[in-house]
């Protein structure tokens, strides 16, 4: 959808609606039926079972899937203590930030009461209302009282995310930067600057990660807390340490880690030349660290750093914590947030991290090149799979504690379901990709120098879907390759083919002077062409089977590289054409769109060998085929030419498929909506809404893909290429890495289709009644 840019935060808070929240139902509310059931008498039959059993409230409201984001406004961001009302604008932010990453649906409270005791009372008689307890900007000390008392009291998970979700996230920070320096985790120096919520909080979880409780020193305003001195309340105490250090310059020398979670500037560069080797310094105060990253440089070139800020490498960011910690302990139904459960979130953080980039990152930061390492330690927030990789940990971690109320069977069967509900395609595509993996092919890109081809090949090796070919220049695919952080080995996980020095480059010279002779080439122009036309490498190579499937068009136009597919290796037995398919996917439908990009105006002929065709594609999704013939006439009403050649059409496909289930010709909304079709015509063919939509012209189909690919939610895959004789696909300039692993998934359920039968001498159905047809 498009974005509106805001002229300032004041407008981005007021329009078009004040705030960031509305309520939305689920369920229709449009009847005297539907009033009933949501509301009186219906809704008391729910009440009387969840009275009798109070864990049916998981079970038919909305309970656990709600967290209460909860403040008094004490200790709001960098503000202070602003009170209750001016925090709800942060409380609003960080609702939208659980439904956007996690799916999470919340109501923001804020008390107005900074007592304690009454701030736990009051919360404690709103808790039947949630699944889980978010506490947020809440001072220290009485945060770590509130908090542990309402853990006491409730049988629901209580998060103050400002102590845990910073804490989990520099866990995580430790485990990496350690296997990055070779140190011990029981060996190094730790100071922690600030000894609120947060600094306590990160010196409890890195203890509980390796880190020796004598290795560990707090630093307030009051200096180094230390062993017998005045001003320490019970919480710190049990972090003050026998040291001669008073002073933050003091605890700094030889330290291998500063973690900061104080104020702006505390940190000097002349205190960061005292400390050890490769030391890490994560200055997370905002908005003005500690110190800054280029303050650092400046006196040490061995260091990792961090801050809070997203401009700067290694964001400590809690958007990548509390979301999943939710969602993981919402899900198993957890009594509490334990220490288990953030030490598994830490680790499965620190393990993201180290995996290859995600395409999600690609697109989210500009390109930017994200790699393990120093400045890379730290997954970032926009990185998807987060949704699916955390949660799955957390539960498992409260499982194994004991504190989980729902088994959770099968982790891996949840972790694809987090992923669907976050990714609206990934539904859609897991069975053609399930398939794939049966039985991998090779598959070559004539594109592969274009780093979003080399991403794809990770994934797809990642995933074991095929055995990628990549085509191009090698030093230029290897040098991208390691400036990527790809971790896909030439020879052992793909194989290279250089088109200025392919030990095939004669025989393929050949056999495409054989096939173009009569249409004017000459020998020396096909030796240039299988030189410097890439595609046409490809293409050659899927003829003459030395690769299964071919995956085109990131880099040029997508007739110059069809021209070459038909060129080489032709439309399948009995085709007049081919036809290009686009598959549209959002929650609640699949819409597969044709002639998109090959036919200008296609005749009733091409149109019933497109439906026959896209009938045999959409069966390789495990999805009954529904076609309906699109027109401005709705059965009958109009006698124009594009209305009378959907008829013909119909007829023809009946006539070489009686069963397959097609009608028109008719408007698109009777064809996407099943009550307009049986209130305009009830004897229609279909028995459910349409899902393939093939259009009059290219026109009206192009029109109607890009309508949808910009307007709506959804995800595409495609174009599919329908009628060539071997697996040949060409994607649009514009395509992301999902969508050429997709269509690469397809590819091969299309080879292994292709190879069953001709293993079993059957003929292609399609094949034979395009036949027939043509």
């Amino acid at each position: 959808m498009n974005k509106k840019t805001y002229a300032n935060p004041q407008d981005y808070h007021r329009y078009p609606n004040a705030g960031k929240l509305e309520i939305r139902a689920t369920k229709p509310l449009s009847t005297q039926d539907d009033l009933s059931l949501a509301y009186s008498p219906g809704v008391a039959e729910i009440s009387t079972e969840v009275a009798e059993n109070e864990m049916r409230a998981y079970r038919y409201t909305a309970k656990g899937n709600l967290v209460g984001v909860i403040s008094n406004g004490t200790a709001v961001l960098g503000l202070g203590n602003i009170g209750a009302l001016a925090s709800k604008p942060v409380m609003e932010g960080k609702a939208v930030l659980f439904k956007k990453f996690a799916g999470i649906d919340v109501f923001d409270i804020e008390v107005d009461e900074e007592d304690p005791e009454t701030f736990v009372d009051t919360v404690e008689r709103l808790a039947p209302t949630f699944g889980g307890i978010n506490l947020e900007d809440i001072k220290a000390p009485e945060c770590f009282y509130i908090e542990q008392e309402l853990s006491r009291r409730l049988d629901i998970p209580v998060f103050h995310d400002d102590q845990h979700g910073t804490a989990i996230i520099v866990a995580a920070a430790f485990e990496n930067s350690i296997l990055l320096t070779g140190k011990k985790k029981e060996d190094v120096k730790i100071v922690i600057c600030g000894a609120g919520a947060a600094g306590l909080s990160c010196a409890k979880l890195l203890h509980a990660s390796g880190a020796l409780k004598e290795n560990i020193m707090l630093v307030d305003r009051s200096g180094v807390v230390h062993k017998g001195r005045d001003k320490m309340n019970e919480y710190i105490e049990e972090f003050a340490v026998e040291t001669n250090a008073r002073t933050l310059a003091d605890a700094v020398e030889d330290a291998d880690y500063f973690f900061g979670l104080s104020a702006g500037g505390v940190l000097k560069k002349e205190m960061v030349q005292t400390m050890a080797k490769k030391p890490c310094i994560f200055a997370m105060a905002n908005p003005t660290p500690e110190i800054t990253p280029a303050e650092v440089a400046e006196v040490r070139d061995d260091a990792i750093v961090g801050t809070g800020r997203s401009d700067y490498a290694n964001q400590v960011n809690n958007v990548l914590v509390f979301p999943y910690m939710f969602r993981g302990a919402l899900d198993c139904r957890a009594k509490e947030v334990n220490m288990e459960m953030k030490l598994a979130a830490a680790k499965a953080l620190a393990e993201l991290a180290r995996k290859e980039a995600d395409e999600s990152l690609s697109s989210a930061y500009k390109g930017a090149t994200l790699k393990f390492g120093k400045d890379y330690i730290i997954p970032k927030p926009f990185d998807t799979r987060l949704a699916y990789i955390v949660p799955p940990a957390v539960a498992k971690a409260a499982m194994e504690t004991g504190v989980a109320r729902k088994e959770i069977d099968d982790l891996d069967a949840y972790a694809i379901e987090l992923r669907s509900q976050m990714d609206t395609g990934f539904t859609v595509m897991q069975h053609i990709h399930t398939e794939a993996r049966k039985e991998p092919k090779r598959v070559c890109y004539p594109d592969a120098e274009d780093q979003r081809v080399l991403r794809a090949a990770q994934v797809i090796v990642n995933e074991g879907i095929a055995r990628p070919i990549l085509i191009g220049r090698p030093d230029v695919i290897r040098t991208r390759i390691a400036e990527l952080g790809l971790s896909i080995k030439e020879g052992e996980h793909y194989d290279l083919v250089d088109p200025n020095n392919n030990p095939k480059h004669e025989e393929y010279a050949r056999e495409f002077y054989e096939i173009r002779k009569r249409s004017g080439l000459l020998p020396p122009e096909a030796e240039i062409v299988m030189r410097s036309r890439w595609a046409a490498t490809a293409a050659m190579m899927v003829r003459q089977g030395d690769a299964d499937a071919m995956v085109s068009g990131v880099s040029g136009r997508f007739d110059k590289f069809l021209r070459q597919a038909v060129q080489i290796i032709g439309p399948s037995e009995g085709s007049t054409s081919v036809y290009g398919l686009q598959l549209f996917m959002d929650r609640n439908r699949m819409i597969f769109l044709g002639d998109t990009h090959v036919n200008t105006n296609p005749t009733a002929v091409q149109i019933a060998e497109m439906a026959l065709l896209a009938a045999d594609e959409v069966r390789h999704f495990g999805i009954k085929p529904r076609i309906a013939l699109i027109s401005h006439s709705h059965f009958g009403s109009s006698n124009a030419p594009e209305a009378v050649k959907m008829r013909e059409a119909l007829e023809l496909i009946q006539a070489y498929d009686p069963e397959l289930e097609v009608e028109g010709e008719m408007q698109a909304d009777a064809a996407l909506n099943w009550d307009i079709m049986q209130r305009t015509f009830p004897d229609s063919r279909l028995t459910a809404e349409a899902n393939i939509l093939l259009m009059p012209g290219l026109d009206a189909a192009n029109i109607a893909y890009n309508l949808l690919r910009v307007t709506g939610e959804g995800e595409t895959v495609g174009p599919v290429l329908l009628g060539m004789d071997k697996p040949v696909h060409i994607l649009s300039t514009y395509c992301s890495v999902r969508q050429i692993v997709n269509m690469t998934s397809l590819s091969v359920v299309e080879a292994q289709s292709k190879e069953r039968r001709s293993e079993e001498e059957v003929e292609d159905p399609a094949s034979e009644k395009l036949k027939l047809l043509s």
